[in-house]
């Protein structure tokens, strides 16, 4: 992991740098990186945004909602492509967890992604449903 990397809470994180990172990291793939409105909405009603720099660069975030006593769900954890194997996403995971002691992490992962939680000890869980906004519930 680089040494250079500061990681912090940024709760006021800007719409346009979400953006980027995303489409840096491939995960704007699976997010509406082509609305701000939209992503402003994301950052400003997560209950944690935390962050990674390099010399001031965005190249980590990890989004969050939790009732901070037993679930919180990691909504997004991206790293920029360039970043990516250096523990970035691992440091963040850890601290969404150090942040919300008694809650259950939980994720949906992206699937170039899959095989990457198993490794830093989380657990697939077989029992996870899934409803976009276009599906009915009936």
């Amino acid at each position: 992991m680089s040494a250079s990397i500061t990681y912090q809470a940024e709760p006021e994180l800007n719409a346009v740098d979400f953006q980027k990172l995303l489409i840096a990291s491939t995960l704007g793939e699976r997010r509406p990186v082509g609305d701000l409105e939209r992503l402003e909405k994301m950052l400003a009603h997560a209950d944690l945004i935390l962050t990674a720099r390099e010399e001031g660069k965005l190249v980590g975030i990890a989004r969050a909602v939790s009732d901070q006593c037993y679930c919180t769900y990691l909504s997004d954890l991206a790293v920029h492509s360039d970043y990516q194997n250096q523990g970035i996403g691992k440091m963040l995971v850890k601290l969404t967890k150090a942040t919300f002691p008694l809650a259950n992490l939980i994720l949906l992962s992206a699937p170039k992604a899959i095989d990457y939680y198993p490794k830093i000890g989380m657990k697939k869980h077989a029992h996870c449903y899934l409803s976009v906004p276009e599906d009915p519930i009936y």
